[in-house]
């Protein structure tokens, strides 16, 4: 229902526009001593009826396209700290700066991190291991 109500905003909008061209030229601009002759008015109602209709088209085209909310396709992204967060601070995701909240330990500023969750505009991080973790046998010799 909603690109309805903008085909029909749009249309109303047009149709007032291109009579209000029509009524300045016809009558205001005459009483000022300006002439401008019939083909000269069609050129620009013609004018501004494309001007309407490319205006339409790319409003249409942004009011139909889904929203870009985030979702929780992001959780399991990489991140990088821009601040420190203990537990709370700032990361980079893509180029963007998120308010974050450390799940674990806290985070140093330049530390790589995963996200594991989130809350509105919240992210929950964890830091990466980055394949730095002890292996089993190392961590708990067999004598």
């Amino acid at each position: 229902m909603k690109g309805r109500k903008y085909t029909a905003y749009t249309l109303t909008t047009a149709i007032l526009e291109e009579a209000a061209l029509a009524v300045i030229v016809l009558w205001l601009l005459p009483r000022w001593g300006i002439n401008i002759p019939i083909w000269g008015l069609i050129l620009m109602m013609l004018a501004l009826g494309a001007y309407d209709y490319i205006t339409y088209r790319l409003g249409k085209r942004a009011l139909d396209k889904k929203p870009m909310i985030l979702s929780q396709a992001i959780v399991g992204n990489k991140c990088t700290a821009a601040t420190l967060l203990a537990p709370e601070g700032y990361v980079k995701v893509g180029g963007e700066l998120w308010r974050a909240s450390s799940t674990g330990s806290a985070i140093h500023q330049g530390q790589e991190a995963v996200i594991v969750g989130r809350d509105r505009l919240t992210l929950f991080v964890a830091p990466l291991d980055n394949g730095k973790q002890e292996s089993p046998d190392t961590r708990n010799p067999k004598f």
